[in-house]
């Protein structure tokens, strides 16, 4: 029985630097390095040689639009120019409602709940006030397509929850009398020229 004991010892022993072995790293070997080479980067074993890597941001690349004619070339320049004029309109709005929702999330007390909707309202009433009421009946369409866009709800759908299905029909009543629908709703594909123009504009670099 000793002599059993003695051999697994033994081959204990003789195992153990064999297996320590196999956890060392493997050798590696670092590039050449010249006199210039002073900037530190990533690098990545491969096979036993350092290989240097940098990231690089993406690179969107856009193809240039046809026009069939000046009238469609002025259209769009047109559009461009109603898309960009709307735009941070659309990102305040869904910031801020974002914002709203975070806060509502954090008290379960209906008096603050209240506040927060008011005090939200109250800020995009007074953008409302101050610029939004200049826009264009052209630009207000685009607009609330653009909010659909950025919430993923329509302008509609928010005035609803915020203010009570009556005054969000009241709300789309008055609209649809200068032209307007708080209804309406953004897709890809459908609102394709909008979709490229935003995506060139460089508001999510």
């Amino acid at each position: 029985m000793n002599f059993y004991k003695l051999l697994l010892l033994l081959i204990v022993i003789i195992a153990g630097p064999t297996v320590s072995a196999q956890d060392k790293p493997l050798p590696y070997k670092m590039p050449l390095m010249g006199k210039n080479d002073t900037i530190k980067v990533a690098s990545t074993n491969v096979d036993g040689e350092m290989i240097p890597w940098v990231p690089l941001n993406e690179v969107i690349i856009y193809g240039e639009r046809i026009f069939k004619s000046p009238a469609e070339r002025t259209a769009f320049n047109r559009l461009r120019y109603n898309v960009l004029k709307v735009m941070p309109y659309a990102i305040y709005a869904k910031r801020r409602y974002e914002q709203l929702e975070k806060d509502l999330a954090l008290t379960a007390n209906k008096r603050e709940q209240k506040r927060l909707v008011k005090a939200c309202d109250s800020e995009i009433k007074q953008m409302f006030n101050k610029e939004i009421k200049e826009l264009t009946i052209t630009q207000g369409q685009i607009l609330t397509k653009l909010v659909d866009r950025e919430l993923g709800r329509t302008t509609y759908d928010i005035l609803k929850q915020s203010k009570g299905g009556l005054k969000a029909f009241v709300y789309q009543s008055v609209a649809r009398v200068v032209g307007h629908n708080l209804k309406s709703t953004y897709s890809p594909s459908e609102d394709r020229d909008i979709e490229s123009i935003i995506i060139s504009s460089g508001y999510y670099q």
